[in-house]
């Protein structure tokens, strides 16, 4: 389907935030291996969270969904799992990342599958780390990508893992690695990419009464010559059981960057709620992005203020702590003045889709003066009127209806803002934003 903005008027308004992606997959997934019943307050109900609900309900957990919360009664790290069944994850890489090295925790072999763009998904550091803790993995097509069929036998240990593809990797091992015989110490060599990411999954452990340690360490003087097989930190978790709380989902910075982009590019005044000011979401740089664009902002402690008079400037920004910002930035940048350089953000290239590559084809498409790097991009505005692709990447599709708040543009395969925003369109029309969804 075809996605437009159909007409604007004022826009101003008071909004809360969708609740936060990253943390419903990881609080689903932590209450499902946890030994009691944990109750998840406004969790997110989107395509890529119910794919990882669906596949903890597969592994034993018990859940009912309501308006708003989720009721899970956890396996106790009992997983089951019929005798060679397939999972289809669809679309959600978040899934089938952490998903993976929990599988191997299970008493029998489980594949994981989903569709063209899940398939694409580097793996083969991952699979390499679990190999090492113990585990037997197989890529059926033999391309270190999904499907995966992932054996019984995490045993734990030591292992060694890069660092600038996917914070996910990390995550995924110290999520599973409590409930290994051993536990787990995870090195990571050379840089580390959306380390707030690993942040948001070690607090959500604490949560569920799981502890990890962490050391940031000192490069050794050979690094200078061999800095990606330097071991630059160290992440550490015993064997410990999770316990069933009571959790709070908190708005998505992601998301909000839509709603707070748009205020900025047309102009106007929002408040979104549910934005907490010690979030450890790295996708809160949107806050100083924007005010260095050109935005007022006023930040509380569960809400952003912000007020544009609609003219934007230019600005350079690495996106490495925040790569999923490099769609809406993109977009900023080709309708301010002046130059904006996006660099630091090389990882965003692994997403749902080469996203440095998509956003400088559809941005062209409208006219914009942009370069490609190898990590990012450099952009010198001049965005008009035409059709672009989402390429079915949810962030895509909301990133280029922004630019429709000043020309005509249409998005096709606009509909997957569904993956992580089910009510884009709503949200967006109750300040003031008109979009339309059509064949």
């Amino acid at each position: 389907m075809k996605l437009k903005v159909k007409n604007v008027s004022k826009i101003n308004g008071i909004v809360k935030a969708p609740p936060s992606k990253s943390y419903t997959h990881r609080a689903v997934i932590l209450a499902s291996l946890s030994k009691g019943t944990s109750i998840l307050k406004d969790p997110l109900s989107s395509e890529d969270t119910i794919a990882s609900l669906k596949t903890c309900e597969k592994f034993g957990a018990n859940i009912n969904k309501y308006d708003d919360y989720w009721l899970v009664e956890g396996t106790a790290g009992n997983l089951q799992i019929g005798f060679g069944e397939t999972i289809d994850l669809e679309n959600s890489g978040t899934t089938l990342r952490i998903m993976t090295s929990i599988a191997s925790l299970a008493n029998n072999k489980i594949t994981f599958t989903g569709d063209e763009s899940l398939k694409t998904r580097p793996m083969e550091p991952l699979l390499n780390s679990l190999k090492e803790l113990g585990v037997k993995t197989k890529s059926i097509n033999n391309n270190n990508k999904a499907p995966i069929q992932v054996s019984p036998g995490f045993k734990g240990g030591s292992t060694e893992i890069v660092g600038s593809i996917s914070s996910q990797y990390i995550s995924s091992l110290l999520i599973s690695g409590p409930l290994s015989n051993l536990g787990v110490e995870v090195k990571i060599k050379g840089k580390l990419s959306s380390k707030p990411y690993i942040d948001m999954t070690r607090d959500i452990m604490r949560k569920f009464s799981v502890k990890s340690s962490h050391e940031s360490l000192t490069k050794h003087k050979d690094c200078k010559n061999n800095f990606n097989k330097c071991i630059t930190h160290l992440f550490r978790v015993e064997p410990q059981e999770y316990i069933a709380t009571d959790y709070t989902i908190e708005g998505d910075y992601s998301s909000a960057s839509y709603l707070l982009g748009a205020v900025a590019i047309y102009g106007g005044e929002i408040t979104v709620k549910n934005l907490f000011k010690d979030s450890k979401q790295g996708d809160k740089l949107i806050i100083d992005v924007l005010r260095n664009m050109g935005a007022k902002i006023s930040v509380k402690h569960d809400s952003v203020t912000l007020k544009s008079d609609g003219r934007l400037k230019g600005i350079d920004i690495n996106l490495q702590e925040a790569p999923d910002l490099l769609p809406t930035i993109a977009t900023l940048g080709a309708l301010a003045n002046g130059e904006t350089n996006i660099y630091g953000v090389e990882h965003g290239r692994f997403k749902e889709t080469d996203r440095i590559a998509r956003c400088f084809e559809e941005l062209a498409k409208l006219g914009v003066d942009i370069q490609q790097n190898p990590d990012g991009l450099k952009i010198k505005g001049g965005a008009g009127s035409g059709t672009v692709n989402s390429h079915k990447d949810h962030r895509l599709a909301m990133a280029l209806s922004l630019v429709g708040l000043k020309h005509d543009v249409v998005i096709e395969d606009g509909e997957v803002f569904d993956v992580s925003f089910p009510n884009f369109i709503e949200v967006m029309a109750e300040i003031g934003i008109d979009l339309e969804l059509y064949d």
